[in-house]
């Protein structure tokens, strides 16, 4: 999880994303993809943590199946990413903090675990928190502020 928080601390173009981390271990605790937030950066829709840290995965090991792999993130994952889990075959997910508006393994949604599907991850959660959740405050402490900076604009007419 630590280098999770890293790389989610990795420098970006301002964004309405939250930073986040992802890594991807292979059956034998072998780091085999990473990534961070990076929509603006990529010009990508889809540029986010947990999907860049499973391209590179499933690059590393040739294949889209990811069968005994664990991905570690410090921001439960919305639904294109846990979707993504599932249809890689990961087989655990470890959390540092919960996304309670947009959460698609808990808060919101429980799609990593639906019984209605082929496949569900072991998820453990809250590892590292008060590190993770200090992601998320800076994350929406700098919200806070652009805020405030583009209503001052649109009183100055800016």
């Amino acid at each position: 999880m630590r280098r999770s928080i890293e790389l989610a601390r990795t420098p970006t173009p301002p964004s309405e994303d939250p930073h986040v981390g992802a890594l991807v271990y292979d059956v034998d605790g072998n780091l085999i993809g990473e990534g961070h937030h990076d929509r603006p950066g990529t010009g990508d829709p889809t540029a986010y943590a947990e999907l860049t840290a499973l391209r590179q995965a499933a690059q590393a090991v040739g294949e889209w199946r990811l069968d005994g792999c664990t991905l570690v993130t410090t921001l439960e994952p919305g639904v294109m990413a846990a979707g993504a889990l599932v249809l890689a075959r990961v087989k655990r997910l470890v959390i540092g903090s919960w996304d309670p508006h947009h959460g698609a393994v808990c808060s919101q949604w429980d799609l990593v675990r639906d019984q209605r599907l082929n496949h569900r991850l072991e998820v453990v959660s809250e590892v590292l928190l008060p590190e993770t959740d200090e992601l998320v405050a800076d994350y929406l402490q700098a919200q806070h502020l652009l805020a405030q900076q583009r209503n001052t604009e649109l009183r100055l007419g800016l």
